[in-house]
């Protein structure tokens, strides 16, 4: 076994519908390290968003393995530690406001005490929406609640995040800003990213970049190598 935080093996899955078989990933082969940001991209469909729920545990695979640490399981509590997730669609919790929505985070991890609290607000400044703590999802912009949505997965010190296009449903220059944002925390916090994104500027910016294709990932060389051949 190598020392990858995650360790992806031979990962199959299929979904059926009518009397169709469609699978959708094909023995998918992933390492991910510690402190590493991997992008990937691929066409709408390929099962880039299947293979983040694999990986956060949210669907079960149909043949491979995955080892989260070294171990093929984790238990809810220790996963909802080791792992953040940030979706397209914020997925915050409507009747919550800002600080609410990040402490549910700490509450299904188990902990939610002084320390859990007092880390809050300072995510929630790290993030830039100190001001904004009490505002209900609906009182806050997109990009604002992408932020929540950033601050809520990292509010438990995760060794990886899991960004599903976190930047989907913004405008460009948002996004940009949600981008930087994520990025920076990650790599100032030395937690490894996967990033599912259809932004080749975005994808461009991971120490990895791999291409999600007929079932299988494949490596992207970055534009600089590109260019550097020419």
């Amino acid at each position: 076994m190598s020392d990858a935080i995650i360790s992806v093996r031979g990962l199959h899955k299929f979904f059926v519908s009518g009397d169709r078989r469609i699978e959708v990933l094909r023995g998918v082969d992933l390492e991910l390290r510690a402190g590493e940001s991997i992008s990937i991209r691929g066409e709408s469909g390929s099962g880039k968003s299947t293979l983040l729920n694999l990986l956060a545990g949210l669907e079960h695979a149909d043949r491979g393995e995955i080892h989260w640490e070294r171990v093929p399981a984790l238990a809810p509590q220790r996963r909802a530690r080791f792992l953040g997730m940030i979706f397209q669609s914020f997925y915050l919790i409507p009747e919550l406001n800002a600080r609410q929505n990040v402490l549910m985070a700490c509450r299904i991890a188990g902990r939610l005490g002084a320390d859990e609290k007092g880390r809050t607000e300072l995510m929630l400044a790290r993030v830039g929406l100190t001001d904004r703590a009490e505002h209900l999802p609906a009182q806050l912009s997109g990009g604002e609640r992408q932020r929540v949505a950033i601050a809520r997965a990292l509010i438990n010190a995760p060794r990886v995040v899991l960004a599903d296009e976190p930047t989907g449903n913004l405008d460009e220059q948002t996004g940009e800003s949600v981008i930087n944002l994520l990025l920076d925390v990650c790599r100032e916090d030395g937690v490894s990213l996967v990033l599912v994104t259809h932004n080749h500027k975005h994808a461009e910016r991971a120490s990895r970049r791999l291409l999600l294709q007929h079932g299988q990932l494949a490596a992207v060389e970055s534009r600089a190598k590109r260019k550097t051949k020419r």
